[in-house]
């Protein structure tokens, strides 16, 4: 048998192998990533039920700042829709369009990122004196083998950006939530209060004493008299 006979028919068999494989791979998989943010449900959902403000915590949105995004529909809720376009291969390009949301519970989305097309989901839960917010993406790979192995790696794929997603919204939901910081007041200095005048016989302001001179005594002067003058 010919060499280039023998590529083809391991590669045929390769083919078959994998295809059988695929078979055995699920045809719903889902990638799903939580975090916990100090903050009500409510303070967190116009964050994630908003698209005008994904770009504010998206990953997408840190790797190309000259991403083009085109808003249509409302600005937030069921209906709204943005669409990009990028030239960095990592960011490429997708839509996503709001299907339903339940206020302070949760949102949910249909996104098409390069291709891949799928189901998201937030959910918002109480968690202590914050909020969990779970990040969820869908994946039908129906019968198609390739898909059934994208489905494979969907986790590795789309859980890393999920993860670094909802890091950089808790970062910004608590620096928004955190108080302004209030200007430092110096108090005044306390300025010593005027020496008082020292009563007749005390000492002066310098702790000196004061010498007290009679009413009608004469003035005593540091000069002596003049002498006797000769008749």
């Amino acid at each position: 048998m010919a060499p280039m006979m023998r590529l083809v028919l391991g590669l045929g068999v390769l083919v078959l192998i994998l295809s059988a494989v695929a078979l055995g791979l699920p045809a719903h998989v889902t990638a799903t990533r939580s975090i916990t943010i100090n903050a009500p449900e409510y303070v967190i959902f116009p964050y994630v039920n908003n698209l005008r403000r994904y770009p504010d915590w998206s990953p997408w949105a840190d790797r190309d700042p000259d991403i083009k995004m085109t808003y249509s529909g409302p600005s937030e809720g069921r209906g709204a829709t943005v669409k990009w376009e990028s030239q960095v291969g990592s960011v490429g390009t997708g839509s996503v369009q709001i299907l339903d949301s339940t206020p302070s519970s949760s949102v949910d989305l249909l996104a098409n990122v390069n291709g891949l097309e799928g189901k998201s989901r937030f959910e918002l839960s109480p968690a202590g004196a914050g909020s969990k917010v779970t990040w969820s993406f869908s994946f039908d790979t129906g019968s198609s083998p390739l898909k059934r192995w994208k489905g494979l790696m969907l986790d590795g794929l789309i859980g890393s950006e999920y993860k670094k997603g909802l890091e950089k919204l808790k970062q910004t939901v608590e620096a928004d939530r955190a108080p302004a910081a209030r200007p430092t007041v110096t108090p005044p200095v306390a300025q010593p209060a005027p020496a008082e005048p020292a009563p007749d016989g005390g000492e002066d302001a310098a702790g000196g004493e004061t010498t007290v001179v009679p009413e009608g005594a004469p003035a005593q002067t540091d000069t002596p008299p003049p002498p006797p003058q000769q008749p």
